[in-house]
């Protein structure tokens, strides 16, 4: 994927590799999906280039203008043995709604850290007990409660999903129009690339949705309405408290410090991360610019600072360079006068990392002791 400043025009190309014939094209400008598409002769041209490229085993991937970034795709085996291009082309319209959600700007972060965007609701124990009597009662053990995109609680056989289905089953949920209840087939990528299996969805509340991933059985109308009035109709409240950690992530009145205006917390081992821009109201920068500051600081740290996954050293070496990896980093955008700018910091202490995005009010000596203090209060939720 790639991304441009606001204004900018993203366009994702999809190509068949041997014969360069378009499968798909979409586009979107400054974050929202856009209408512009990309002429027939610039889609001639670019594969043109592809084809020579590889020719040279050279790939091209994208190709950049002042204001337009084209992002190339192609090569996937279920792509190349096309045997029928305009039935391929259908099949892939169920996609759209997930691809445009990657190339808009999405509240969710995943994509970017290949970790599962959670919430932590009030009463999570007493939903986790319900979830699992409810995958029992379904008999499926794939089962997650999702609320705009990110799962509030899910049971263990969800959890033990690989890592690109566990983040793009709940994208794909939140990325979808409402519906009182779905059967969508989905192929995964990495447990059964060429089987589809049955994502079953069940709107609890607006925007709440309860997921099932299962095979040829259960059918949908043995879940709606019997089984699930049973299992959720008792837990109305618990459910309503878990609509406004959408954009928030935490519940309301968990201790934050006046100063924080978006954290990124992720437990590397587990592939799981809390993310929010909205943890204290309304104040300068705006949700998207916070998303913003906080997705490229989280590449810069992990491309520059903190190695992407946890590690165990098993040789001498190995324990030295890990011995020499910071634990954390800070970056001020403007002065570091009190007042000016803004502060991101970075700390990693064992398998959690933590990003937060500070006002200028505070104070650059302070950041270190109150990214500790911050991970300490949160270590318990994740």
């Amino acid at each position: 994927m790639g991304e441009e400043g606001t204004g900018g025009t993203v366009h994702l190309l999809c190509l068949a590799a041997s014969s360069g014939v378009p499968l798909f094209c979409r586009s979107s400008r400054g974050g929202a999906p856009a209408r512009q598409q990309l002429p027939f002769s610039v889609i001639g041209s670019l594969n043109g280039v592809h084809m020579f490229g590889q020719n040279l085993e050279v790939q091209l991937s994208s190709a950049r203008t002042e204001n337009t970034t084209v992002v190339l795709l192609v090569g996937l085996e279920e792509l190349t043995n096309i045997r029928n291009v305009e039935r391929l082309k259908k099949d892939l319209r169920a996609s759209y709604c997930l691809i445009d959600s990657f190339l808009g700007d999405s509240e969710l972060i995943g994509d970017l850290t290949q970790c599962v965007d959670c919430v932590i609701p009030p009463e999570g124990t007493l939903l986790q007990e319900a979830l699992s009597g409810f995958a029992e009662a379904a008999g499926t053990a794939f089962v997650s409660l999702v609320v705009s995109g990110r799962v509030v609680a899910a049971t263990e056989g969800w959890w033990r999903l690989g890592t690109p289905e566990a983040v793009l089953l709940p994208w794909l949920v939140g990325s979808l129009p409402p519906q009182t209840a779905r059967d969508y087939p989905v192929y995964l990528p990495h447990g059964s690339p060429t089987i589809p299996h049955r994502l079953l969805t069940l709107t609890l509340l607006p925007s709440l949705e309860l997921c099932l991933l299962c095979g040829p059985s259960p059918p949908l109308s043995q879940l709606y309405p019997q089984l699930l009035e049973r299992w959720w109709q008792p837990l109305l409240d618990p459910l309503r408290a878990c609509l406004p950690l959408g954009p928030r992530a935490l519940p309301i009145g968990f201790p934050l410090h006046t100063d924080i205006l978006g954290l990124l917390l992720l437990h590397l081992e587990l592939k799981r991360c809390l993310f929010t821009v909205e943890p204290l109201g309304d104040k300068e920068p705006s949700p998207e610019q916070r998303r913003r500051l906080l997705r490229n600081f989280y590449t810069l740290v992990t491309s520059t600072h903190f190695p992407p996954e946890p590690g165990s050293p098993e040789k001498m070496e190995d324990a030295f360079h890990q011995a020499q990896l910071p634990r954390a980093c800070y970056l001020v955008l403007g002065t570091e006068e009190p007042g000016s700018g803004v502060r991101l910091v970075a700390l990693q202490l064992g398998l959690r990392r933590l990003l937060l995005l500070l006002s200028p009010q505070s104070p650059t000596h302070g950041l270190r002791s109150l990214a500790t203090h911050t991970l300490h209060a949160l270590t318990p939720l994740l």
